[in-house]
C-alpha cells in the first residue's frame, strides 16, 4: 500500500496521439492534431456548424460611489450569530452501530525478481493489510483498489472473527476503488451517506485497522473538499476530488468508512500525507463511489467516455495567453476567470466533430458550470459513450453551445506491479 493508507514526439503517429492524450483526452485516435494553445482555428471568429451562440463576454459590472447603495452608513448591519451545531457527547454509538459491518482484509502476493548477475529468480512473498465494509448483506465489501491489487489470495475477516476467502467482482485503478464477494449471508450493510451535504467544519468517525489493530476508532472534521491530485500526488491518471480529514488514519486503514454522525458513509479512507498520523487524511467522497458501483458489480470495470481533448486550468494561464486568447478586454478586465482550456483535440474524435479547436475554452458540460480541468474530466468519464452532451464554450469573446457525441476513453497503460510511489507515500509494514 502506497503510504496512501496502507501505501512530442515520437515516429509513430499512432504513437505520439497516444502520448499527446491524457486523461480525457486519451482517445485511441490517429496522429496528433490541432494543438497549442491559440493554435488551429481557434484564431477564427466564426462558431462550429451547428453552434448555438450564447452571448458575447462581458467583464464583470464594476460599482462606483456614485452607483453605490444610498442608505444611511452610520448603521451598521448586524452580524448574524454563526449557527453552531452542539457535538456529540459520544462518539460510541457511531462506533457500535458501524464496527458490525467494518472487516479486515489480508492479502497474500508473490513477488518474483531476477538477479543481473546470476539470473536465477527469487521469489517473495508480500502480504497486505487493509479495511473494507460491507455494503450488501450478501457478502459484497467495498475498499480500495491498492489493498488488494496484485494479490493472489484475498481474505476478509469479520467482526465476529468469521474469515472468508474473497473475489474481485470489480475495480477501478483510477479511482481506486475495489468490490469484493465473500460467501456470507445475512451481514449488516452500512447505509451510503451524501458526500456532498457534508461540510467542511463536520465531524466525522474513521474506523479501520491501522498497523493491524483492528476495528480501531477515531474522529475529527471535515477540514477540506475537493483536494485533487495536484494536492495529493498519487497516479496523475487518477480522479481524485478527495474530502481532507484530521480523524487520525495510518497504514491498515485503507479501504474503511469515514461516517458521518447519522453513521452513514461520506467516504472511503485513502491516503495520507507526511507519513503517519499528521493530521492530514484523504478520503474518496461516496458520490463518487455510487456513480460507479453499478457498473463495477455489473462488468467488474469501468468504461469511460470522452471528450477527445487535452485541457489545463485557465486559472493557470499566464497574462499573455489570457490576451491572446480575448480571455480578458482591452482594459485587462477578465472575460473568463474559471474553466478548461483546450490545448489539444485529437484528429476526428468528438470534440474534433463538433468543431471544438485549440484555444476554447470550456464553461460547462451538459449544465454543469466547469471551475477546474479536472471536474471536466470527471463529469465527462462518466457521462456515457455514445451520448450528447450540450458543452457551452467561449472562443474569442463570444459563446456558444455545442452538440458532442462522447467516445470511449482508452484504458491507461497498466503499472509494473511493485512500482515506485509518490514522495510521501509508502507501502505498509510487512
Amino acid at each position: 500500500m502506497r503510504r496512501s493508507l496502507d501505501s512530442k514526439v515520437q515516429q509513430s503517429a499512432l504513437t505520439t496521439a497516444a502520448a499527446c492524450l491524457v486523461a480525457i483526452a486519451s482517445l485511441a485516435s490517429g496522429a496528433c492534431g490541432k494543438g497549442g494553445a491559440g493554435g488551429g482555428d481557434a484564431g477564427s471568429t466564426g462558431l462550429p456548424s451547428g453552434a448555438t451562440s450564447v452571448s458575447d463576454l462581458k467583464p464583470a459590472p464594476t460599482i462606483t460611489p456614485d452607483k453605490a447603495d444610498k442608505s444611511d452608513k452610520s448603521e451598521k448591519p448586524e452580524t448574524p450569530t454563526p449557527d453552531i451545531r452542539t457535538g456529540p457527547l459520544s462518539f460510541s454509538p457511531i462506533a457500535k452501530h458501524a464496527d458490525k459491518s467494518v472487516v479486515t482484509i489480508n492479502t497474500l502476493g508473490e513477488e518474483v525478481e531476477a538477479s543481473p548477475f546470476s539470473r536465477r529468480r527469487r521469489s517473495h512473498v508480500l502480504k497486505g493489510l487493509g479495511t473494507g465494509f460491507v455494503v450488501e448483506k450478501d457478502g459484497v465489501v467495498l475498499t480500495n483498489n491498492h489493498v488488494i491489487e496484485g494479490a493472489d489470495q484475498i481474505t476478509v475477516k469479520l467482526s465476529d472473527e468469521r474469515e472468508f476467502q474473497a473475489r474481485i467482482v470489480g475495480r477501478d485503478a483510477s479511482t481506486d476503488i475495489a468490490v469484493l464477494k465473500i460467501e456470507a449471508k445475512e451481514l449488516v450493510p452500512l447505509s451510503l451517506g451524501d458526500s456532498e451535504g457534508i461540510e467542511v467544519g463536520d465531524w466525522v468517525v474513521a474506523i479501520g485497522n491501522p498497523f493491524g489493530l483492528s476495528h480501531t476508532v477515531s474522529a475529527g472534521i471535515i477540514s477540506a473538499k475537493g483536494r485533487t491530485r495536484e494536492d495529493v500526488p498519487l497516479d496523475p491518471s487518477g480522479y481524485y476530488d478527495f474530502l481532507q480529514t484530521d480523524a487520525s488514519i495510518n497504514p491498515g486503514n485503507s479501504g474503511g468508512p469515514l461516517l458521518n454522525m447519522k453513521s452513514e458513509v461520506v467516504g472511503i479512507n485513502t491516503a495520507i500525507r507526511g507519513g503517519g498520523a499528521q493530521g492530514i487524511g484523504f478520503a474518496i467522497p461516496i458520490n463518487m463511489v455510487k456513480l460507479l458501483l453499478p457498473m463495477l458489480m455489473r462488468d467488474g470495470h469501468v468504461t469511460r467516455s470522452a471528450l477527445g481533448v487535452r485541457i489545463r486550468d485557465v486559472r493557470e494561464l499566464s497574462p499573455d495567453d489570457r490576451a491572446a486568447l480575448k480571455l480578458v478586454d482591452d482594459k485587462g478586465a477578465p472575460l473568463v476567470q474559471n474553466g478548461a482550456v483546450i490545448e489539444f483535440v485529437a484528429p476526428g474524435g468528438p470534440a474534433d466533430r463538433a468543431g471544438l479547436s485549440p484555444g476554447d475554452v470550456i464553461l460547462a458540460f451538459e449544465g454543469t458550470n466547469i471551475e477546474r480541468g479536472t471536474q471536466l474530466q470527471w463529469v465527462a468519464s462518466t457521462y456515457g459513450v455514445g451520448k450528447q452532451a450540450t458543452v457551452r464554450v467561449a472562443r474569442e469573446g463570444k459563446r456558444f453551445e455545442v452538440k458532442v457525441t462522447l467516445g470511449q476513453l482508452a484504458d491507461p497503460p497498466a503499472k509494473p506491479h511493485g512500482g515506485a510511489l509518490p514522495p510521501g507515500f509508502g507501502p505498509p509494514p510487512r
